[in-house]
């Protein structure tokens, strides 16, 4: 259920969420339908930074890859043109970030999904999870990132039977509208 309905004509939104709840295919088809641009900040990080995410953090560290995505995330809430920001799954569990995605007028949307449903996504990804190589930490890191997520302004369950795409769709004509 939503804690606030935005009024503005160009209302722009993060998606947050655990890694492989598909934040990055949600924004796709949510940028399409929109028409309009969007921004996934992992990918930002990784041009911006000429690495992948996973070599930032197994060579620098997770607090240098924080400070490294607090720094991409300034530059994309200032792309006017993108009005779907997809996050990292940690993004949002930094209280720093959380402020500059309001103070910049986006409005926050966590895609939650059982543990089961985000561990099949990464179990099944190429993409290299360097938080996640193992099941147990990874569940311990979705039981800790729960109580940040439900700080977003909306809440929208995400089921197996609803494609990246219907997920989309309903964003649009509940948020959107």
């Amino acid at each position: 259920m939503p804690r606030s309905k935005p009024d503005a004509a160009e209302k722009r939104i993060a998606l947050t969420g655990f890694m492989g709840v598909g934040k990055t295919s949600v924004a796709r088809h949510l940028a399409n339908l929109l028409k309009c641009g969007r921004v996934d900040l992992d990918s930002l990080i990784e041009q911006n930074e000429h690495r992948r995410i996973a070599e930032i953090i197994d060579r620098d560290g997770i607090e240098a890859y924080r400070r490294i995505e607090t720094a991409n995330l300034k530059l994309a809430v200032k792309d006017s043109h993108a009005r779907v920001l997809s996050l990292g799954g940690g993004t949002w569990t930094i209280a720093e970030n959380r402020d500059i995605i309001r103070r910049s007028g986006l409005v926050s949307l966590w895609l939650d999904a059982s543990f089961h449903h985000c561990w099949a996504n990464i179990s099944r990804s190429r993409k290299e999870r360097p938080l996640a190589r193992d099941k147990n930490a990874a569940r311990t890191l979705f039981d800790e990132r729960q109580e940040v997520y439900c700080l977003a302004d909306w809440h929208f369950v995400v089921r197996p039977e609803f494609t990246s795409y219907e997920i989309a769709g309903q964003i649009v004509e509940q948020v959107f509208s």
